[in-house]
């Protein structure tokens, strides 16, 4: 597994990689189950198996959140290795933004609600990295968890509307054995807190209506922020233990 640290030099070696097809997954690190489903996609589907691990400043609208999400470089890298993985990209922030945050994508029409109404300027940071990884990694397919289902539309119409010739893939959600979507704000929980957020899926998957299932994940004692419908699916966030957890199912 070759680690790149200066993106100028990896994508010189891309230029030499011929007719192989690259398949990227890009991370903020933290790495899990639902992110090694991802990687095990991509390593079947791809000649050269490529991951970014990058904790992206510019979508964190707290800076109490950003210092807080976790940092497990050792693992993650330990963890990728194990999984067959060939190239991994670790840009530094400096790199990514050499002169700050001079350019950014904004895309009003299509953010104006769930995330990018409770977390302002989130997709603006996450559609200006996203542009600038997927330019960077030059891969043939790209790989995002269905969790983040409304980034994942976003993305999709970003790679078009840019004409990036990358194909957009939806992986399924990986769940624990209680239903919590897998996600590295997890490891912020107590073993009590991960048991009760099992209610966002149930409450999700089983709720007659959204009133009732944001009723559902109130009575576990979570924060609701938000409980709706869009593009056959419902998405909810909530908060426990000040730790905010995003999870989304198809309506049946």
């Amino acid at each position: 597994m070759k680690i790149w640290k200066n993106m100028r030099e990896w994508q010189c070696h891309r230029s030499a990689t011929g007719n192989q097809s690259i398949g990227f997954v890009p991370t903020m690190g933290a790495l899990h189950r639902g992110h090694v489903s991802l990687v095990e996609r991509c390593r079947r589907e791809n000649d050269l198996a490529l991951v970014s691990i990058f904790v992206n400043p510019t979508q964190f609208n707290d800076p109490r959140d950003l210092n807080r999400y976790p940092r497990t470089l050792d693992a993650d890298l330990a963890l990728l290795q194990q999984a067959g993985v060939d190239h991994v990209l670790l840009p530094a922030a400096e790199e990514m933004y050499p002169d700050s945050y001079r350019f950014s994508v904004t895309a009003p029409a299509l953010t104006g609600i769930m995330e990018g109404t409770h977390r302002p300027g989130f997709f603006e940071g996450v559609m200006t990295v996203v542009l600038k990884l997927l330019c960077i990694a030059g891969a043939h397919k790209a790989y995002f968890g269905e969790k983040d289902y409304q980034q994942y539309r976003l993305v999709s119409e970003l790679a078009k509307e840019f004409f990036i010739p990358v194909e957009i893939v939806a992986c399924e959600t990986v769940r624990a054995a209680s239903g919590l979507a897998e996600s590295s704000r997890n490891a912020l929980l107590s073993d009590g807190a991960r048991a009760r957020a099992s209610c966002i899926y149930e409450a999700l998957s089983n709720s007659r209506c959204v009133a009732s299932a944001k009723a559902e994940i109130e009575a576990q004692g979570l924060e609701v922020e938000y409980v709706e419908e869009h593009w056959g699916r419902r998405f909810a966030a909530a908060k426990i233990e000040g730790v905010r957890l995003i999870d989304n199912t198809p309506l049946r």
